[in-house]
């Protein structure tokens, strides 16, 4: 068998801190994999300049013209860690055989490139780097990551648990992957629908090498209701179950009143009235914004605007 070209996708997001430490181990795993015969020399690691507002893109320029190895891409303003991971995976699929995407701040254990290579080389198009624990994440984090996964399978979207995006995607896989149109993507939630033979490969994330996360809650909790509305409809479901409960509980507090009324047994209750009235406005402004969060992706898959801009490359396109 013919050995494959890879490429390495690694999105950048102001990693001017991290990305000069850990570009010289992304070299070196390459290196390891040409020396032992697994990928061809053709292989390339492409780093993905989310609009970064620091110097990343300079340092991606820098480390372009020092080794043929590092090429880069930089779009026109930040997209967000999807679109650019997508960037990069759209850009490398007419060049390559299989790429394997992975973020730059070292925390993903790169030695899992090895087994996701010999996994393709076996006859895998699709090969997931999963955490086989979370040690180094705090009781509140660890708690929560794993309860959105499983929040995901029950809410019917196929998610690989403790999968994020590190992983292997053959090319003739992206390709399919590109028939995916919509603009609100999730990853994580989209590759497991391409199908095809797939595996896991499991390693253990270590802490970030340099820098500052650009994950906090805030953007978890954002990425994972993007990923429940943008792969299930089962909270619309859920919301018309839900109304159905109320409504046969509602006919039920009818029959009930009218009953005391004939029977000469008013009830008077102010503060239950109210109580009463504000769950129901609660509930139904709860399920308003459900709704209307899925009305919302509706309104931009419409538009049909780009996922990602390309500006500058590190090299000359014919």
């Amino acid at each position: 068998m013919e050995r494959p070209c890879l490429y390495i996708v690694i999105p950048c997001y102001n990693e001017e801190q991290v990305l000069p430490i850990t570009s010289g181990m992304f070299l070196e795993k390459l290196n390891s994999l040409m020396g032992a015969g697994k990928i061809s020399e053709d292989s390339r690691i492409l780093f993905v300049n989310d609009g970064s507002k620091d110097g990343t893109w300079e340092i991606i320029c820098r480390l372009a013209a020092e080794d043929p190895h590092y090429i880069g891409i930089s779009q026109s303003r930040n997209r967000g860690h999807q679109n650019a991971v997508l960037a990069g995976l759209m850009e490398a699929k007419d060049r390559c055989d299989i790429t394997i995407s992975i973020d730059c701040d070292g925390q993903d254990d790169i030695n899992a490139m090895d087994e996701m290579v010999d996994a393709y080389l076996d006859g895998c198009e699709i090969v997931y780097g999963v955490r086989s624990r979370r040690d180094t994440d705090t009781f509140f984090k660890r708690f929560t990551a794993e309860g959105f996964y499983k929040l995901m399978n029950w809410m019917g979207a196929e998610v690989v648990y403790n999968h994020a995006d590190y992983r292997l995607i053959s090319s003739r896989a992206l390709q399919e992957l590109a028939n995916f149109k919509e603009v609100n993507i999730f990853l994580r939630g989209m590759v497991p629908l391409v199908g095809f033979k797939s595996t896991s490969v499991y390693y253990e994330r270590h802490e970030r090498i340099a820098g500052k996360s650009h994950y906090p809650l805030r953007k978890m909790l954002s990425l994972a209701f993007d990923g429940i509305t943008s792969l299930s409809v089962r909270p619309i479901r859920l919301i018309t179950g839900l109304g159905l409960v109320i409504a046969v509980l509602s006919f039920i507090g009818v029959i009930w009143a009218v009953v005391s009324g004939l029977m000469g047994n008013t009830v008077t209750g102010w503060a239950s009235t109210v109580c009463i009235v504000c769950l129901m406005g609660g509930i139904q402004l709860l399920c308003l914004g459900v709704i209307g969060e899925y009305i919302g992706k509706i309104y931009l898959e419409t538009k049909a605007r780009p996922r990602y801009i390309i500006s500058d490359r590190t090299w000359e396109e014919p």
